[in-house]
């Protein structure tokens, strides 16, 4: 099976909540990763969503890195409130 990556960032300027997650996350600068695998049989490309994570970057030389399986729908909605309060959109 044929799988592909897209990455992007994104910026949350306050804590923020998503379900399945301990708490609140902190306010930081988050790794998106979501992959997707290629549909077989169809006449045409087409890709569905298999995983979405979430990386907060650390600053700190040897902090711990946790990749969270997270919700596309949830970090999209959580997205779409942090722009609503007046912070910038997420970077490309």
């Amino acid at each position: 099976m044929l799988t592909r990556s897209q990455r992007s960032t994104v910026v949350f300027r306050r804590p923020f909540v998503l379900k399945g997650l301990d708490g609140p996350q902190p306010a930081g600068t988050y790794d998106i990763e979501t992959d997707e695998e290629l549909l077989q049989d169809l006449s045409f490309p087409a890709y569905r969503r298999v995983a979405t994570t979430m990386t907060r970057r650390m600053a700190a030389p040897g902090a711990v890195l946790e990749a969270l399986l997270v919700d596309p729908a949830e970090l999209e909605a959580a997205l779409a409130a942090e722009r609503a309060e007046g912070a910038p959109p997420p970077l490309p």
